[in-house]
Formats: structure tokens, C-alpha cells, sequence
């Protein structure tokens, strides 16, 4: 094989800046050139006939302890490919080390190989030194040990199965560039053990979660992502056209409304690990699409709820990170002791100096105005007592809730889906769970009054034509299914991103999401 090899890229002095643009019109002169060895006949540029029978992963598990032998005749046979991460060119023999994902559940091992010309030929020598890291090639030879004891292939065939056009970041640093992590997140996961290692635990933990579930009986399910009537959630949708139908459709916010109608159905325990979508901002803690988990029970109140969740966030925990104490930004959190449950009122008590002004509205409301909230002051009084301390509560109790905390008795007036609380209607039986001063999960006894929820949707058909874009529309066929009866149950909801934020230490949820949104390249 008569193949020209442009200069590589690996002359360039270290102390010179590195320049991309060159560095690729290299790589292209290459692929070039492979390309018109293969017109001639010659091997192809992009073969996939090469079938490793190794992976770095096993062997290294299998052969890193054991004694190799002297002679190659009695030495170990070993086919691996991967891509090549390291190169060390040093006159008639090379080392290289390759990298593949052989760890299991996403993880990466590399094995070094050692190369030499005496081995493969001078023609394959002399390509394989101008090969260029990123390239994915594939290697055989026998196992040995060098002198520092590293498990090692002496190759005696090697190819390039993908000549790679772009360089990788700098070994040394990775990709510094948030921006560059989150839209190219194939070279984060390239070149950053960590990067992996959080999305190794999120997968764990999605597994651990299904699983919790369905050991505890409850059925997965799967329900539309497109409806005909955004429902289930307070928040803006996404919109689009059904050509086939012609009629206006929206990304599901929330799959609440069609798992209730499941439970009516006679499913009593019912889950759905799902994908939503919310027109709404973007910031370190939302993401426009983003991951949540939700049940629903029968015969379950929003106590037996909170038990079952408490139990949930501790099986994900040790199943994903080995233990029920975390670290998060620098601060402990402790999973093992018991989730505090407060009510709303009795949150502000303890953590505010409010005192027993928690209970006028013209105090709250002074200290509304106070506190910078810009609703109009005639509005704000017409607001119920529960939902000023509602307002109050997120102004100054919320990012305070560090350790898991419940807190329950939400205002009637923004939960039109829970069941009200039978000794005080103006609340519901209902909470969130926060950790980290984050909210987790929402959930409540449901309400199964069929009447009683078509108020509810009227009341919020009115709140939209006032200018509420996250107001509920009114869904006929959801009312009719609570017309049928649907038993006493209870539902919640847990929001799978915010979960695997606290259990890698994540501070922003596009790190634990694969590919968040980010504004289009210009």
C-alpha cells in the first residue's frame, strides 16, 4: 500500500497556541488520502468487518493480577477496539492507549497497547504514527506486563476503523467552557470521567426508582405526550398543529388527568416515569423539558403518600449513591432521619419571626409590599388568608428548608386538582416535599368529586380569561371519568432531574440532563 501521510499534528510545539481550523484541515488531508487508497482498490476508509472478541474492561479484571507468560507463544491472545486517547511515538515502537466502554453501565476502560514495527510491518508502522488521537482503531496481539507491571497488548495487527476529523480538548483540563459541555455533551462524556460517572448514576437511579415501584405493585404505564387540553399542572404549554386531524395540539405538561382516568379504569396503582414540557424560563433549576415520576394509588391519602416517598427518595439513594448521607453544595443533607412535616402556617412560625402574624392578612400583606412583591395591592387583597401565607412562605421560608421537609395545607384556590380538607375547605390535603431549599415533589389526596371538580375547572376557566396563561382549561372528559367514581386516591408527583441534582452534587440541572435546551448556534 503506497499511501503519502501529511505531517501530523503531533509535531506542533506545546507552546504554540493550538489552531482548530488547521488542526482539521490535517485530519482531512488524511481521510483524503485513505479515501484515493481506496478508490485504487486499497482498504476502505470506514470499515465496520472488525469484531473485537475483548473488551479493556474484562481483561483488566481477568489478567490485571496474574503473572504473565515470558515467551508470546504461552502469552494470552487479545482483539480490542476503542478509541485512542494517548500515543507515544518512539522510533521503531510506540505505545498507545485505547479507550472504550467497557466498565459497565456506561463507564470506560482503557488498555495500552505497544506497538512496533518489527511486529506489523514498516508500511503499517508508518501509518499508524501519523493516526491522530480521537481516532477509533482496532487492535491484536498478545497480553503482557512491562517492567512497570501495566497490562498491556503487543499488537500484531492494528487498523483505523474511524478517522476522527476534530481534535479532543486538552487532556489535561477537558472542556472548561459550560456552554461547549452542555451542547457538544459527546466530548464531555469523551474526555470527563465525572461527567459520566453522574450520568452512571442517574441511570441507576431511574432503574432503582422503576423498580421500587413495581415491587410495591404498582403497574407502568405509558399515556400521551401530545393532548388535545394542556391539564394536570399550573403552567404554560407548548403548542402545536396536528396536520392529520387539524386541530391545535399541546406537549404534555403533566400526565396526571390520564393516570386518574387509569385508576378509574379499575388500575389501582399506577405509575409513569415521563417526559414533560413547560413554555415557561430556564434557569439553574428548570429546563424546558424536563424528567418527572408520577403515582397514584387508591384508597391512599396524602399521609400515606408522604410515607411512601420518604421510603422511595431512601431506596434511590442508596441504590444510586451507596448511602443515605449526602453532600450537597458543601452542606450536609441527611436522609436517614425523618422527613419533617410542617404545615404551611406552622413553617412560617418556625422559620420566620412572623409569630402569630401569620394569621392577619393586613400584616402579610404589609410585608408582601415589604419584601418587593409587585402584585397590585388591591389584588393582594382579595387573596385568601392561605394564599398570602403561600406568598410569604416562598418569599422567606422556602430556601431555608435544607433538610427534607413536607409541608402540607396548601390554599384550595391554587390546587384545583387535590381533595380539600374536610375541616377547613379553604386548605387541601396536600404538600411538597423540599431538600436543599428546593421543591421535590408535589402530591395530594385527589379530588374525586366529580361536581366539585367542575367548579374547580370553572373557577380556573375564569382565572385564563382574566389573563392567567398557567390556568387550567376546563376537561370535559376528565369530569366525566370522575362521573363513573373514581376510589379515595392519592397521587404525587417527583421530579426526576432535581432528584439526580442532589444525588451527584449537581448545582444546575443541565448538568444531570444529557442534552439540555440551549439557545440555537448562531
Amino acid at each position: 500500500m503506497n499511501q503519502s501521510n501529511p505531517t501530523t499534528s503531533s509535531a506542533t510545539a506545546a507552546t504554540e497556541p493550538v489552531d482548530e481550523n488547521k488542526l482539521m484541515a490535517e485530519r482531512r488531508s488524511k481521510l483524503q488520502a485513505i479515501r484515493s487508497v481506496q478508490a485504487s482498490g486499497g482498504p476502505v476508509a470506514f470499515p465496520n468487518d472488525f469484531k473485537p472478541a475483548d473488551a479493556a474492561g474484562a481483561l483488566h479484571a481477568q489478567y490485571g493480577a496474574v503473572d504473565m507468560p515470558g515467551s508470546d507463544d504461552a502469552a494470552q491472545s487479545a482483539s480490542v477496539a476503542g478509541r485512542m486517547m494517548l500515543k507515544r511515538v518512539m522510533g521503531k515502537a510506540s505505545f498507545a492507549t485505547v479507550q472504550d466502554g467497557s466498565a459497565g453501565l456506561g463507564g470506560v476502560s482503557r488498555i495500552q497497547l505497544y506497538v512496533s514495527k518489527d511486529a506489523i510491518g514498516e508500511e503499517a508502522y508508518e501509518l499508524f504514527k501519523h493516526w491522530d488521537l480521537g481516532d477509533i482503531i482496532g487492535a491484536e496481539g498478545k497480553l503482557f506486563k512491562t517492567k512497570t507491571g501495566e497490562l498491556t497488548i503487543k499488537v500484531t495487527s492494528i487498523r483505523l476503523l474511524t478517522k476522527s476529523l476534530r481534535p479532543l480538548p486538552d487532556k489535561f483540563h477537558g472542556i472548561s467552557d459550560l456552554e461547549v459541555k452542555y451542547r457538544q455533551r459527546y466530548v464531555d462524556l469523551i474526555t470527563d470521567e465525572v461527567a459520566r460517572e453522574r450520568f452512571r448514576a442517574r441511570s441507576k437511579g431511574v432503574t432503582s426508582i422503576r423498580n421500587f415501584m413495581v415491587d410495591n405493585g404498582f403497574l407502568e404505564v405509558e399515556t400521551p405526550m401530545l393532548h388535545p387540553i394542556p391539564g394536570g399542572a399550573n403552567a404554560k404549554p407548548f403548542t402545536t398543529h396536528h396536520n392529520a386531524l387539524d386541530q391545535e395540539m399541546f406537549l404534555r405538561i403533566a400526565p396526571e388527568l390520564y393516570l386518574k382516568r387509569l385508576v378509574v379504569g379499575g388500575f389501582d396503582r399506577v405509575f409513569e416515569i415521563n417526559r414533560n414540557f413547560r413554555n415557561e424560563g430556564i434557569s439553574v433549576r428548570h429546563n424546558p423539558e424536563f424528567t418527572m415520576m408520577e403515582f397514584y394509588a387508591a384508597y391512599w391519602n396524602y399521609q400515606d403518600l408522604m410515607s411512601y416517598t420518604e421510603a422511595l427518595i431512601r431506596d434511590v439513594a442508596i441504590k444510586a449513591t451507596g448511602g443515605l448521607q449526602l453532600g450537597y453544595g458543601g452542606k450536609a443533607v441527611d436522609l436517614a432521619q425523618p422527613f419533617e412535616r410542617l404545615s404551611i402556617r406552622d413553617a412560617i412560625v418556625k422559620h420566620t419571626e412572623a409569630g402569630d402574624n401569620v394569621d392577619s392578612k393586613e400584616w402579610l400583606i404589609n410585608a408582601l409590599r415589604k419584601l418587593g412583591m409587585k402584585e397590585d395591592a388591591d389584588k393582594l387583597s382579595t387573596r385568601s388568608l392561605a394564599s398570602l401565607q403561600v406568598l410569604y412562605f416562598e418569599e422567606t421560608v422556602e430556601e431555608k428548608l435544607w433538610q427534607p421537609t413536607f409541608i402540607c395545607e396548601h390554599p384550595t384556590e391554587i390546587s384545583p386538582l387535590a381533595r380539600a380538607n374536610d375541616k377547613n375547605p379553604e386548605i387541601t390535603e396536600r404538600f411538597e416535599l423540599y431538600i436543599t431549599g428546593r421543591e421535590f415533589g408535589n402530591g395530594f389526596s385527589e379530588l374525586n368529586d366529580a361536581e366539585e371538580q367542575a367548579a374547580r375547572f370553572q373557577s380556573q376557566v375564569a382565572a385564563k380569561d382574566s389573563g392567567d396563561d398557567e390556568a387550567m382549561y376546563y376537561d370535559h372528559d376528565f369530569v366525566r371519568a370522575l362521573e363513573y367514581g373514581m376510589p379515595p386516591t392519592g397521587g404525587c408527583g417527583i421530579g426526576i432531574d432535581r432528584l439526580m441534582m442532589l444525588l451527584t452534587d449537581s448545582p444546575s440541572i443541565r448538568d444531570v440532563i444529557l442534552f439540555p435546551a440551549l439557545k440555537r448556534e448562531v
